[in-house]
């Protein structure tokens, strides 16, 4: 039997042994988060609520590896560059670190900059308005999930907020304008990123697919496009993250991000040494990047 028919088969198999590995696997999350919060001191209010809503974030968390996590890694496993084993466990570290290191405003945004949080007088009815929303935002990811739709985690949470405001508070409650400002960038943000996508495309094409000599090209250029992206994601995380700790304007932290940029150009540059055996070649180059 060809690998491609043995594929059609589990394909039509339904529920298998691997689907229930994963649901137990899910269970076991949530039943570690249950116990987690309630270990918490006795003497924090409205414990109850609190383990209700940890319940909703590990669910939320869940939905948000099965489908969020895809739109950051996808496009490498999808190069071959890394295997999906290894995606995951980026996914993990990296997905956490930028939560606690730069999610603070995304997390204020969400809080204060949807409703106007002085209309919902009673904290009960706010604390389950935030909840309705939670909860609202992960049923959503997981039937996305279920029919294999790359969706945003931030339109969901974003949507259920402003919805469950106006059923707390009614239409009013909603900054319209500034819901205005979050869907005008979201869609601005593909409409960009599919504009500098194809540049860089483009200009890879041009100074390495397009040479004769294409391994020595990509030695030129492949250093310099990291050293850049390093600068402008260094400058980024220092701003968003280090602000934290440190006040820094974007004159400093892109000077730091800077020096970092020019490590990185030498330090990718000496390990290009070993591609000296790769052919000049569109499958030898695809390797190399």
């Amino acid at each position: 039997m060809e690998l491609q028919s043995i594929k059609d088969v589990k394909n039509v198999e339904g529920f298998g042994i691997n689907d229930l590995m994963k649901l137990l696997g899910a269970v076991v999350f949530i039943l570690l988060v249950i116990w987690y919060v309630s270990t918490l001191s006795n003497e924090l209010p409205n414990k109850n609520i609190l383990i209700i809503a940890a319940i909703f974030g590990g669910y939320m968390a869940i939905n948000i590896g099965a489908n969020d996590v895809a739109n950051n890694v996808g496009p490498a496993v999808g190069a071959q560059a890394i295997t999906i084993f290894g995606a995951v466990i980026i996914a993990a570290i990296f997905e956490a670190a930028g939560a606690l290191i730069a999610g603070g405003n995304v997390v204020s945004t969400i809080k204060n900059g949807i409703i106007d949080t002085k209309m919902v007088s009673d904290t009960n009815t706010f604390i389950w308005l935030m909840m309705a929303a939670l909860l609202a935002g992960a049923i959503w990811l997981n039937l996305a999930t279920a029919f294999g739709a790359p969706v945003s985690t931030t339109h969901a949470i974003v949507g259920g907020v402003a919805g469950a405001g106006v059923a707390a508070a009614g239409f009013d409650v909603v900054h319209w304008s500034k819901l205005g400002e979050i869907v005008f960038s979201w869609v601005l943000s593909p409409f960009l990123g599919g504009i500098v996508a194809a540049a860089f495309l483009m200009f890879i094409k041009k100074s390495v697919i397009y040479q004769d000599d294409m391994q020595e090209a990509a030695k030129k250029i492949v250093p310099w496009m990291i050293a850049i992206m390093t600068w402008s994601f260094g400058t980024y995380i220092i701003l968003k993250g280090a602000k934290q700790l440190i006040k820094m304007n974007f004159l400093s932290a892109a000077g730091i991000s800077f020096i970092l940029a020019i490590a990185t150009y030498f330090l990718v540059k000496s390990s290009l040494h070993r591609s000296e055996s790769l052919e000049n070649s569109r499958e030898s180059i695809n390797k190399f990047f």
